[in-house]
């Protein structure tokens, strides 16, 4: 099956949303869910990174393959079902144009094709999805195999927001697109800020910030300028968190009243955590996360405390 023909069973988003949820039906608070969060399964980054050659090394991703059928049998065992399951980026390791990215990504589409398909999927694009500096091309590559790059949805009376951080980063190549990103951010932000949504969430793959608002630059955040401007915006609409990969480590902090979540890989570990995925709860009044080893998700299961919270009235 090409990436074409597997497209639709990705339930990928188009026309800026996602087509797995009735905006109408899922505007309106019900009650507590909860959904999953992963972030850089990158087919090809370990091989790439156990030689030393992270540009051109990658032509192996068995590992990758085992631990993301490890991430989505997990997915696929609890119960109740998490309400969706969102990919913060870097889905494949190969960059645009380069070697080994056509057969990395129908490996991950072959293996993605088996999470429940009462668990839509959402998949956020990173700076190996669409080069460290996009281009018209490189983002029409993305939308044909995966779906919009930023897009919108409503699921449990929240409105969720998927961005691409990669024109944050660098647009030098696209700025027109970035423009267009960057003003329809700002009609979200405006829905977000009436405060006609019970929370409002962010996904992007590069964080805001790793530790501290103020930390200095670095590869794995966005520049102090433009990491305070966003962070200024989304604090002032009422975003209650941002959810990232890109770091390969557990991170995060907060400024003023949102919290900033770095979540580490389902492939490949740059630091002293595992494979993994984070279970995150949404209440009425706040949104509660864990981070869980691909082993305790598969033989454990969610804790007990987080699913007291699901029966919250």
């Amino acid at each position: 099956m090409s990436a074409a023909e597997a497209g639709g069973v990705f339930r990928r988003a188009r026309g800026r949303t996602l087509d797995a949820f009735s905006s109408e039906k899922e505007r309106e608070w019900k009650g507590p869910f909860y959904f999953i969060q992963g972030a850089d399964p990158q087919f090809g980054l370990m091989k790439a990174w156990s030689t030393g050659d992270c540009d051109s090394g990658g032509d192996e991703w068995e590992q990758e393959i085992r631990l993301t059928e490890q991430a989505v049998q997990a997915i696929n065992k609890l119960n109740p079902k998490p309400k969706f399951f969102v990919l913060c980026g870097d889905l494949v390791h190969a960059m645009p144009g380069t070697p080994w990215r056509k057969e990395q990504t129908e490996d991950l589409q072959r293996v993605l094709r088996t999470v429940d398909g009462e668990i839509p999927l959402v998949l956020v694009s990173g700076n190996h999805d669409v080069g460290n500096v996009p281009t018209p091309e490189t983002i029409a590559e993305f939308q044909r195999t995966w779906g919009d790059d930023y897009f919108s949805f409503w699921a449990g009376g929240v409105l969720f927001l998927v961005l691409n951080s990669q024109f944050f980063y660098d647009a030098s190549m696209c700025p027109a697109l970035k423009q267009a990103q960057d003003q329809w951010l700002d009609q979200q932000l405006s829905i977000a800020g009436q405060q006609k949504c019970q929370h409002a969430v962010v996904f992007q793959h590069i964080p805001l910030f790793l530790q501290s608002i103020d930390e200095d630059d670095d590869y794995f955040n966005l520049t102090k300028l433009v990491r305070k401007e966003m962070a200024d915006k989304f604090s002032q609409a009422g975003i209650k968190a941002v959810f990232s990969g890109h770091y390969h480590r557990n991170a995060g902090g907060t400024y003023q009243d949102l919290d900033m979540v770095v979540s580490s890989a389902i492939g490949c570990q740059l630091g002293k955590d595992t494979h993994g995925l984070r279970v995150v709860v949404v209440t009425a009044k706040k949104i509660i996360h864990r981070y869980y080893s691909l082993d305790e998700l598969s033989e454990k299961g969610i804790e007990d405390d987080l699913m007291d919270l699901l029966k919250e009235k």
